[in-house]
């Protein structure tokens, strides 16, 4: 007998299954929204970059508005992540 099979085997081997479920769906979860807000970042970058090369005396305005980009796209990932916290505790 194994260590890990004494661990479970006081416990009901659906929950067990249904914990580590929830656990992986989260992981996945977050691994995606992480992975979208990293793609989003990049073009918004790319775009600033682009942007601020064709138009120059626009820097100021243009780097304000990137900013901008950036926070609400970070804030559109960590919603996800605390939803999915949210849904691994309490579901």
């Amino acid at each position: 007998m194994t260590i890990l099979s004494f661990i479970f085997a006081q416990e009901d081997p659906a929950e067990t299954a249904s914990a580590a479920g929830k656990a992986i769906a989260v992981g996945v979860g977050g691994g995606l929204g992480a992975v979208g807000a990293g793609v989003g970042i990049g073009i918004i970058f790319g775009k600033v970059i682009e942007s601020v090369t064709r138009q120059p005396e626009m820097r100021d305005e243009i780097t304000s508005i990137q900013w901008l980009g950036f926070a609400l796209t970070e804030a559109c990932f960590f919603y996800g992540l605390v939803s999915g916290l949210i849904a691994l505790f309490l579901a």
